[in-house]
């Protein structure tokens, strides 16, 4: 790591979990070991003046997650430069919603991405477009650290000179924290006379400034905060918040930390009514000592990724990927707390069944960025992974655009279908398997 210029840092944060992994720790969360989360403040009961408001919402600034390059999609760019709506990308749209927080406020709020390695070089040509975005005080952006996949027999840093990039990979988006002390930001920030932080990921433009729910930050004396949803049983993967037995701290729990044996328990949306969204706000000044008091160790839960060196051939070596997850911090703030919002916040495109919603007419595109609901239910769809799951294949299937959405309660297109964008669909839809490619309407 430190031929490769990582930081000490960095290498610090990575030795903790070495050792931890060298001693089979697992950071499972066993469900006898905390109590459900039931109750959490609604922001629509939150009583929080306009003046309050906007003060505190000039006092944030705005970190987006920008390391992964959406190869899930087929995509070798950054994701954030995939386009949602018309010639917009999610870049556009984020810059155009800080551009509007900016003109409520009267304030430089800082935009900031967290880049990895594979994201940096592509996303600030990109910003170049947005010239009035940067602040002369503040970068654009900083690196994600990396670290090497480690051998799953030796815990040897791996050796693959077919293509040695392969060898490492980012920390997780539990990185944020160290990047942040170790590139000078999280300094810079408080020096400039900011107080507040929101993070979230590039890929959820739901996660707009919100002016209401920083002055709901900024008075309630919180040191960190998470925005959750109520689940639906279309929620059942995503993280949970959950009150620890021991000592009544608010924690965090991922799927890869439960115990396969009691995944039932975690997938019940009854059990656990809410979903983790990832989008997160921090008093800056109690982050910065926290980090410095602990020595840029937060002690997050450790997340062993058993994978093989190279993702795309599963007969390469098997590796472990020390990893930690952003939201897991909230352990670490005594007195921390969450805030339910409304789902409209929670818009994450991690496939092409997602992004077929956010540019559907489900939504509509307002001057400031804001991607609002029009329908009242979201619907449920399925779109077949062999014909549809990499960004080219899906575009050369909607070749005029996405058909109206508005009407339909499930989408579940099993086969190689092209769809018009005048195409009528209503209620429960299921187009089925086809010997060969096929146009809906006509082929119907």
């Amino acid at each position: 790591m430190r031929t490769a210029n990582v930081s000490e840092t960095a290498v610090k944060v990575f030795t903790h979990y070495y050792h931890q992994l060298e001693a089979g720790v697992t950071g499972m969360i066993p469900e006898e070991t905390i109590e459900p989360l039931l109750e959490v403040p609604q922001l629509a009961d939150q009583q929080v003046s306009e003046e309050t408001a906007k003060a505190a919402l000039g006092k944030t600034a705005f970190i987006k997650l920008n390391g992964g390059l959406g190869t899930s999609m087929g995509m070798t760019k950054a994701k954030s430069l995939l386009k949602v709506r018309g010639e917009d990308t999610f870049l556009d749209l984020i810059c155009k919603q800080i551009r509007s927080a900016r003109a409520e406020t009267g304030a430089q709020i800082p935009l900031i991405f967290m880049n990895s390695f594979n994201t940096e070089t592509d996303t600030l040509e990109a910003l170049k477009a947005h010239p009035d975005i940067e602040i002369p005080s503040l970068p654009l952006s900083f690196l994600q650290n990396q670290e090497p996949k480690l051998t799953a027999d030796t815990l040897e840093p791996v050796s693959y000179p077919e293509n040695p990039a392969l060898e490492w990979c980012p920390p997780g988006h539990g990185d944020i924290y160290t990047a942040l002390l170790a590139s000078g930001i999280l300094q810079a920030l408080l020096e400039s006379g900011y107080r507040y932080m929101m993070t979230s990921n590039s890929d959820n433009l739901g996660a707009t400034p919100d002016a209401r729910i920083a002055g709901w930050f900024a008075t309630s004396g919180l040191p960190y905060a998470a925005e959750l949803c109520v689940r639906t049983i279309n929620d059942r993967k995503g993280g949970h918040l959950a009150i620890r037995k021991t000592d009544g701290q608010l924690i965090l729990r991922d799927t890869a930390q439960t115990p396969p044996e009691q995944m039932e328990y975690f997938t019940d949306e009854h059990r656990h009514p809410f979903f983790h969204t990832n989008n997160l706000w921090f008093d800056l000044q109690v982050l910065y000592d926290t980090l410095v008091a602990k020595d840029a160790v937060l002690g997050l839960p450790l997340i062993a990724n058993e994978k093989t060196v190279d993702p795309k051939d599963s007969s390469t070596e098997k590796v472990i990927q020390m990893e930690t997850s952003m939201g897991s911090a909230i352990a670490s703030f005594p007195g921390a707390g969450a805030i339910a919002v409304e789902r409209s916040r929670f818009l994450p495109v991690k496939t092409t069944n997602e992004l077929l919603l956010v540019r559907s007419d489900l939504y509509e595109l307002h001057d400031n960025g804001h991607l609002e609901p029009v329908a009242p239910k979201t619907p449920e769809i399925k779109l077949s992974s062999e014909h549809y799951k990499k960004i080219t294949d899906f575009e050369a299937r909607f070749p005029e655009g996405i058909p109206s959405l508005r009407q339909v309660e499930s989408l579940n297109i099993e086969g190689d279908w092209t769809l018009s964008k005048t195409a009528e669909l209503r209620g429960a839809v299921t187009l089925p398997k086809t010997d060969g490619a096929k146009r809906y309407p006509q082929d119907a």
